[in-house]
């Protein structure tokens, strides 16, 4: 069989993309709760905010590095195995790129040190003023790199000349239509995905360790945030499904499993198996007209369908259609567990609800598998185009040796599978080492610029040590 080096670029960037996003999805949640505990530290002095962010910081540490050196890796693809692309769209997308390492990176690069190393060196409110930085960066980062992304899926504010792109309006290229959408939507996702990583690790402790009182607050916390989080996702993840229909047709259709080029009163799949030889679907399942009443407010709407254009312009319908329900399922399975920890919470049974606290300690992965189902949606769905209407991806890949091809993608599969190993290896690590006591954080904390931490905590650990 014969390789084939565009499939070959295409598999590579594919899997080296979806590795490096588990990290970023990670780290800006992560990153958010961290600063909201110091920020509850300093407000009310209780030890046990602290120890959150003490305990967190570390994994947050390890998960931020996994994403800056997968990151780079990225940036060079581009170059390598798409350069064509990158020399028509680099006017547009090399900038925005740019950007995020200028106005990101850096300001996390620069107040990363102090949040990590700074807190004998210096005062607590310089130090959580590093933290928030570090937050907001992790925030104008997605900012960017999402900019950039929908510009490629709904392109706007540039002008074609001798086939390459030139920018007619930053302000169009960034807010180009389907950005405020697509942003608003990851950045609610990355929220989430860190809330359930913490949930997770905090309904284990509870289960398995004597850390009780950090366990109980970190679960309270990320339940109240998953019961918030959660339902507004799903109605932004609404209003960015309209926005689709709206400027990405034949990735609806196939999210939807729609065939027929007009189809009204369209059902709502909830099973099916797409043929994409049949043009049709098989075994469905299916509530009559819910997909038009969704998309059109109106039961008998009318939705294009996947025969409307050309088999060439559509995409893997069937990666799409099961990807979209993968991300739409555990949306929901977050929801329920949201709602079912509020009513034991009313019940006064949370803490003691073994069943429950079970559940929530294997639904670390829930987010980050989530927001790959959702990217591969988005990414798969867009195919055959890269900037949608206008490039197709087959004809920007660069001309590369297949063997060459094959040889770099299975050095990235064996090198980032033993990362990854090895990232498990220290998380798992981490968790099981649990959090530091009351009488370690002060020692930790003496200092001539941690004078105040110190003294806060002192007259906050004997009280505990009577209770106990």
């Amino acid at each position: 069989m014969e390789l084939d080096a565009a499939l070959l670029s295409r598999l590579q960037f594919a899997f080296t993309v979806s590795f490096h996003i588990i990290f970023p999805s990670i780290t800006i949640g992560l990153a958010t709760l961290i600063a909201i505990w110091e920020g509850l530290w300093l407000k009310t002095r209780k030890p046990v905010y602290l120890q959150l962010a003490k305990f967190w910081i570390k994994p947050f540490a390890i998960t931020f590095g996994m994403g800056v050196v997968s990151g780079i890796v990225l940036s060079y693809e581009f170059g390598t195995n798409f350069s064509e692309f990158s020399r028509i769209t680099g006017t547009v997308l090399g900038p925005l790129m740019a950007y995020e390492v200028l106005t990101a990176f850096f300001l996390e690069a620069g107040f990363l040190g102090i949040m990590l190393f700074g807190w004998q060196r210096v005062g607590p409110k310089l130090h959580f003023f590093a933290t928030v930085v570090v937050a907001v960066g992790t925030w104008i980062s997605a900012f960017w790199i999402i900019a950039a992304n929908s510009w490629m899926h709904t392109p706007a504010g540039y002008v074609i000349v001798d086939g390459v792109f030139h920018v007619k309006s930053w302000w169009e290229v960034i807010f180009n239509p389907s950005m405020p959408y697509r942003f608003s939507h990851m950045l609610l996702a990355a929220f989430i995905t860190g809330t359930f990583v913490v949930l997770a690790t905090s309904a284990w402790q509870l289960l398995h360790t004597e850390h009780k009182a950090m366990a109980r607050k970190g679960l309270s916390m990320t339940l109240w945030l998953a019961l918030i989080l959660t339902p507004l996702q799903a109605y932004v993840g609404d209003l960015h499904g309209l926005n689709v229909k709206e400027h990405q047709p034949v990735k609806l259709a196939a999210m939807e499993g729609i065939w027929p080029e007009r189809e009204a009163g369209a059902p709502l799949l909830l099973f099916a198996i797409p043929d994409k030889a049949a043009e049709k679907n098989h075994f469905e399942i299916a509530i009559p007209k819910l997909a038009s009443l969704i998309l059109t407010h109106d039961p008998d709407g009318e939705l294009m369908g996947l025969k409307a254009v050309p088999a060439d312009e559509r995409p893997n319908v069937a990666v799409v259609f099961f990807s979209f329900r993968v991300m739409v399922g555990i949306g929901m399975l977050m929801i329920l567990v949201a709602l079912t920890g509020a009513f034991l919470r009313w019940r006064g049974t949370l803490y003691q609800s073994r069943w429950f606290l079970t559940a929530c300690s294997y639904l670390a992965p829930g987010g980050v598998i989530a927001v790959l189902a959702g990217w591969y949606v988005v990414e798969v769905g867009r195919q055959p185009w890269l900037v949608q209407g206008l490039v197709r991806t087959m004809e920007v890949v660069s001309p590369l040796p297949a063997e060459r091809v094959l040889f770099s993608l299975t050095l990235f599969v064996l090198t980032y599978s033993l990362l990854f190993g090895v990232y498990l290896y220290f998380m798992r690590k981490l968790i099981r080492k649990g959090p530091p006591s009351p009488e370690q954080l002060q020692q930790q904390l003496i200092g001539v610029k941690a004078a105040g931490y110190a003294a806060a905590l002192a007259k906050q650990i004997k009280p505990v040590q009577e209770h106990h």
